[in-house]
């Protein structure tokens, strides 16, 4: 059943047309039918083949403005990293308790950060973290000694991205409630660094497709050749 606010939004995008990534920002915002600052999230379609190792592209990168929503965060560590992390702004810190608390279904954080020396303790904990993406993993940068500075960058809109068994990378790039402009600054910010990895053994084209959605509402297509310097 398609609620009339929904079909109002649906008849203001052309489903034929690829907006520039300007007018594609400015649209979202006019479409919205939620109550809610709904999230904006953009989706690319990538050339690659993530089943080769060398194509499975992730990485992370910090938005200019952020995501608009703050990350709670939980930093395993030892006694002597507690401080310093709970002083970057950790929404919870500890090891032993929370280890067991996580084998026992707890996941109520968004990013997981650990200490090298702790993870072995982790690897038992594959099969409740792996499924909801919480393994704290040293390409994303929720492995290490760092615990302060992971925990500002997560903070202050550092994302993870990682792409999806069909080629695609899904991530929140702002609110509705953002103006026009940060959006594009954000979605650049994630297509640029998505470019700087691209695998040499990637043949084709490489950017096969973006579209921008808010939550609960209608894709837009964007021209992916207004999202490339």
């Amino acid at each position: 059943m398609i609620t009339k606010k929904r079909k109002l939004a649906n008849a203001k995008v052309d489903a034929n047309k690829a907006y520039t990534l300007v007018e594609a920002s400015a649209l979202v915002k006019d479409i919205n039918t939620t109550k809610f600052d709904s999230s904006v999230d953009l989706h690319v379609r990538l050339g690659v083949d993530p089943k080769k190792a060398d194509q499975a592209i992730r990485g992370t990168v910090s938005l200019p403005h952020g995501t608009g929503k703050t990350k709670s965060v939980l930093v395993l560590c030892t006694p002597d990293k507690e401080a310093e992390a709970t002083a970057a702004g950790a929404d919870f810190v500890g090891l032993d308790e929370y280890i067991a608390k996580i084998e026992g279904g707890w996941t109520d954080v968004d990013v997981i950060v650990a200490t090298p020396s702790v993870m072995p303790k982790m690897g038992k904990l594959g099969k409740v973290l792996g499924p909801r993406n919480l393994m704290p993993n040293p390409k994303t940068g929720t492995v290490t000694n760092d615990v302060a500075g992971a925990v500002k960058d997560l903070k202050g809109g550092k994302i993870a991205f990682k792409v999806d068994k069909a080629g695609i990378i899904h991530a929140s790039i702002g609110r509705v409630s953002f103006a026009p402009e940060k959006l594009v600054e954000n979605s650049m910010e994630l297509i640029n660094a998505l470019m700087k990895l691209k695998p040499a053994t990637s043949k084709g084209t490489y950017l096969k497709g973006v579209n921008m959605a808010s939550s609960m509402g209608p894709g837009i297509l964007v021209d992916t050749k207004s999202v490339q310097n």
